[in-house]
């Protein structure tokens, strides 16, 4: 009878740990599976290589570069280095961790072409459709002119009609001409101010309003808020959900990005990192720009804050094609077109000192088309990324199976590219 007993209560124990243990893979797969880690040597990377990131990393605190920084790697599906170093605060001596949240500033721009393209797979967008399909206010858009080549002489700034509409391809690809610097800005910020307190419906409405800096398709010039938060704006309409919505429910949700959002909970406030500039004397608090700050303004060019492993989330769907851990948001050919060069050589020569030989852009990432000859950068041929105001970046190499996240919170020096070279050497097979 005992025997029975006990025979009976193991099985209901046996059973109840099946249950337990059901439900916390349910759990897991609900939230999005993070990338599990692995040996360096079992991916094909040297751990004795990958030391050379701590070291650069190390190198440019020492000099005062950054005050600390979280890198990651992975390849063939595993985290093979995840490391932090320095400080997240200076003032208050806090150590830089694994689970510090940065601003990623434009690494949105890749968040929201993903929300684009999955909008096109479902027939809700085209590239070729004209952003007034979405935005009336883009019906009519008229092209600045200076004084220098206006007709008769005049002064001032004057617009001529655009050869065509604006489209959504002109948008993602920075081809559009709206608000990237040149004359047609200018007028746009006497026509369209940048007052970030409204909505991105609001912004975008009245950036319709405004000339554009050159006609469309004719160059490529960086349209840093102006062009991909109007991309926001069409995500929203073409859903029915606003834009912080839909990232949330359709990507970051499916993936696990739980840290990932426009704006930081309370709760969390704690892991938020210091900004920081460079002076001769050093670092100095920076403080968080408005366009960060803002709690209205979710616009698609920028603003969201997120995590190294978060990122890598995203970062290793890419690489697998638009799928990761069963829960796929693109199709392999999408990502494949996202990662393509779009814009011929106008991307290769918009650079500021010589152009950006070897390299093209593609939806909302610029790619590597020759890695012999694309000297500002240490990444290989097909691979394919891009960065944030704040230091960010982070890039995807489907050639080696290989992504790699530098979060730091100081922007420029030679600290991307040192740690592009420093992941690039630790390839062994």
């Amino acid at each position: 009878m005992r025997a029975d007993t006990a025979r009976h209560g193991a099985r209901f124990v046996l059973r109840l740990s099946s249950m337990f243990a059901l439900a916390s893979l349910l759990a897991v797969a609900a939230a999005g599976a993070q990338v599990p880690a692995g040996a360096p040597e079992d991916v094909g990377l040297s751990a004795k290589r990958l030391q050379r990131i701590g070291a650069e990393i190390e190198r440019a605190i020492d000099a005062k570069q950054i005050s600390g920084a979280v890198t990651v790697v992975a390849r063939r599906g595993r985290v093979a280095h995840f490391e932090a170093q320095g400080l997240r605060d200076i003032e208050a001596d806090a150590p830089m961790r694994k689970d510090t949240i940065f601003p990623i500033a434009s690494m949105t721009k890749p968040v929201t072409g993903v929300a684009i393209l999955m909008l096109v797979e479902e027939g809700k967008v085209r590239l070729s459709d004209p952003v007034s399909r979405f935005i009336p206010e883009f019906k009519d858009t008229q092209v600045a002119m200076t004084r220098s080549n206006a007709p008769g002489g005049e002064d001032g700034i004057y617009t001529v009609p655009a050869d065509r509409e604006i489209t959504v391809h002109d948008l993602i690809t920075h081809t559009s001409g709206l608000v990237s610097g040149g004359a047609g800005s200018e007028a746009a910020s006497r026509i369209a101010p940048r007052k970030l307190t409204g909505t991105v419906a609001d912004w975008a409405a009245a950036l319709g309003a405004a000339p554009l800096d050159f006609q469309p398709g004719t160059r490529w010039a960086y349209s840093g808020l102006a062009g991909i938060a109007t991309l926001g704006r069409i995500v929203e309409v073409a859903s029915g959900l606003t834009f912080d919505e839909f990232l949330r429910l359709r990507i970051f949700e499916p993936l696990g990005m739980k840290d990932t959002a426009f704006n930081v909970p309370d709760e969390s406030m704690p892991r938020v990192v210091t900004l920081y500039s460079r002076t001769p004397d050093g670092l100095e608090h920076r403080p968080v720009p408005e366009w960060v700050a803002t709690r209205t303004l979710h616009g698609g060019g920028g603003g969201l804050w997120s995590t190294a492993e978060d990122y890598l989330q995203f970062a290793q769907m890419l690489v697998n094609r638009g799928e990761l851990n069963g829960t796929r948001l693109l199709g392999p050919r999408t990502v494949d077109l996202m990662a393509s060069n779009h814009v011929g050589d106008l991307y290769a020569q918009a650079g500021r000192t010589g152009g950006r030989p070897g390299k093209g852009f593609g939806l909302t990432v610029d790619v590597v088309l020759d890695a012999a000859v694309a000297r500002e950068d240490h990444r290989s041929t097909g691979s394919f990324g891009w960065s944030g105001a704040f230091g960010t970046t982070f890039w995807v190499d489907p050639r080696e199976e290989l992504t790699a996240i530098l979060m730091v919170q100081t922007p420029g020096g030679p600290l991307r590219a040192d740690f592009q070279n420093a992941v690039l050497q630790a390839i062994v097979d």
